[in-house]
């Protein structure tokens, strides 16, 4: 504590408002790429209320259903600002996927970076690519959706009835083919190079969250290469996504960033401050923000119900 608290007094307080920049275009880029997506499908949405949909769905998907739970939220609210449910579906789908792909290129040069050091455990190495498999499973499964729609149609009708069954829950087939025929017209509008800009904002988000992180090395007086940096962050956000009882990664980051840049040389005192800071910057103030999105959010989807409403002449 003692080691930690003088790092602390010893930070460059300029370069962590620099971090804090970085952040706040870390979330631009999650706005932008929710913005792009109505854009493919000539619907409007801001890039500022993609940030705030963006901050509010990762705050409920940290007190319910973690990914699902925030996925889910994210169509709600696209869906109130477009009236259309496929677009709800790509929005609420796609910025998953593409910043799942990112993280998995990043985890990869880590992990490309650690082998050549001779610094990978066997555990870190099977979470990888655990992962990473969940993941190329995920993007096989859209693909052959795309390819053989009515074989995945009643692929997806037989196990959400079996799950519904299992959970004692009334299973309506149609509302599963439903959500299937949204899903591939949704994704069957990315055709002709339309996927890029969408892109273009998930490796902002990434990339910039990145450099929040390094930057409050540099403000911490320790510099790291790019392969240090890549590797202690890349791997233990790919960790996070395994436990899924720990929605957001809570716990589960930090120590396995602490314990990987340990492992490659950084002092643990400033390992902790650095850490902690950028999860405060990036993962905690963000999150309180967000509930206060999701009030505003839902005031405005009480309005809108309240204008729709009829009016009573009696």
């Amino acid at each position: 504590l003692e080691k930690s608290w003088a790092v602390i007094q010893a930070m460059t307080w300029w370069v962590v408002i620099l971090a804090i920049v970085a952040q706040v275009l870390s979330y631009i880029g999650s706005g932008y790429m929710l913005h792009t997506i109505m854009a493919i499908n000539q619907q409007k949405l801001s890039t500022l209320k993609g940030i705030l949909i963006t901050m509010a769905a990762n705050s409920i998907g940290l007190v319910a259903g973690g990914w699902v739970g925030g996925d889910a939220a994210t169509f709600g609210w696209v869906r109130q600002e477009t009236h259309d449910g496929n677009d709800a579906a790509l929005a609420s789908t796609l910025p998953t996927m593409l910043n799942n792909v990112i993280l998995a290129v990043v985890s990869g040069i880590g992990v490309i970076y650690l082998l050549a050091i001779h610094d990978l455990s066997q555990g870190q190495l099977l979470g990888f690519s655990v992962v990473l498999l969940l993941i190329c499973l995920l993007m096989a499964g859209a693909v052959a959706t795309f390819r053989y729609p009515e074989p995945a149609t009643r692929l997806a009708v037989k196990l959400s009835g079996r799950w519904a069954k299992m959970r004692h829950k009334a299973f309506q087939p149609q509302d599963t083919m439903v959500s299937v025929q949204r899903f591939i017209q949704s994704w069957q509008s990315l055709g002709h190079g339309r996927w890029m800009r969408p892109a273009l904002g998930a490796l902002a988000n990434t990339g910039f969250d990145m450099l929040t992180l390094y930057l409050m090395f540099i403000a911490a007086g320790h510099r790291v290469g790019p392969g240090v940096l890549f590797a202690g962050y890349g791997l233990p956000y790919m960790l996070g996504k395994i436990a899924f009882v720990f929605p957001g990664g809570v716990g589960v980051v930090e120590a396995g960033m602490v314990a990987l840049y340990g492992s490659l040389g950084v002092p643990n005192e400033v390992s902790a401050v650095v850490i902690l800071g950028y999860r405060l910057i990036s993962f905690w103030i963000p999150s309180l923000l967000g509930f206060a999105a999701a009030a505003y959010l839902g005031s405005g989807a009480s309005k809108s119900k309240e204008s729709q409403s009829p009016v009573s002449l009696g």
